[in-house]
């Protein structure tokens, strides 16, 4: 039983950040409708920018939002220059799938080059343990669930209170119409992935301060978003976060009776069961 309760715990921490990759993703998918696969080796650079400040005797704190902040304007310099170009152009889905997937191998072979392949670890990162009954958890993974909360009800409080929270929430149901109504679009993309991207930076850090970072890590973060989003429904954020969770469950419940070597293809089982018997996601049409 204590190792069952562990697990429970271990699958709620990851299920936190696979959340919190899943809301990023998500944030800028719905509304814009764009498929960012520079997603992950954006954050991954966010977060090499917070490991670079640390590594030069900035104060931790400062460190991260450094880090943070980096995130949010590498995701409004990637709307402004590579996205807005190709939807003012009127090029095809596919053009601008193919320009993120570029994006994607220039961002994670630049931050192999800059930076070197090897794992990244911060100075003095978080360490202290935490024994609650039966079961050990970390500051890192107490702060990976904090962000998971307090991103999730910022986020909330922002869409459903404020004029541009409720525009995100316009686009997100239906873009043209929006525009119809007078919403500057563009405007409201630039926000999104900034914010999207910002997020996606703190899962990064929180990463870095746990594991370490690599070049090659954002995969891992892209594709664990997407199958976050997909899970729980394309266009619900709440559903992106429940399949986050789920996600996360499932793969460390899955260590229980399943041999390790198989546990890296648990989220790709997961995806291909949901495309085939729900395909709208387990969430669908829920905000």
């Amino acid at each position: 039983m204590d190792l069952l309760a562990q697990l429970l715990v271990n699958g709620l921490v990851n299920g936190s950040h696979y959340a919190l990759l899943g809301l990023s993703f998500g944030l800028i998918f719905g509304p814009t409708r764009i498929t960012h696969f520079a997603h992950g080796p954006l954050a991954t650079l966010a977060a090499y920018v917070g490991w670079w400040a640390a590594q030069r005797g900035v104060p931790l704190e400062l460190a991260l939002l450094a880090g943070i902040g980096s995130g949010a304007l590498i995701g409004i310099l990637c709307y402004q220059y590579l996205y807005e170009p190709f939807e003012r152009s009127g090029s095809p889905a596919l053009v601008i799938l193919i320009g993120s997937l570029g994006l994607y191998i220039v961002v994670e072979n630049f931050i192999g080059a800059v930076f070197g392949t090897d794992t990244k670890v911060l100075p003095n990162p978080p360490s202290q343990v935490f024994l609650i009954g039966p079961v050990v958890i970390t500051q890192v993974q107490a702060m990976q669930v904090f962000a998971l909360i307090s991103s999730a009800i910022a986020l909330g409080l922002f869409l459903g209170k404020t004029r541009f929270g409720r525009a995100v929430l316009a686009m997100n149901d239906n873009i043209e119409m929006a525009r119809v109504v007078g919403i500057d679009t563009d405007r409201i993309a630039l926000l999104v992935f900034a914010l999207g991207s910002a997020i996606a930076a703190c899962a990064a850090l929180l990463i870095l301060m746990r594991d370490g970072a690599s070049s090659h890590m954002g995969f891992n973060f892209v594709f664990m978003g997407f199958v976050a989003v997909v899970v729980g429904g394309i266009g619900s954020l709440r559903g992106a976060i429940a399949g986050g969770y789920a996600l996360g469950l499932v793969e460390s419940l899955g260590m229980w009776k399943i041999p390790s070597e198989w546990q890296s293809s648990i989220a790709f089982v997961v995806l291909f069961l949901v495309l085939l018997f729900r395909p709208q996601g387990l969430f669908a049409g829920r905000q």
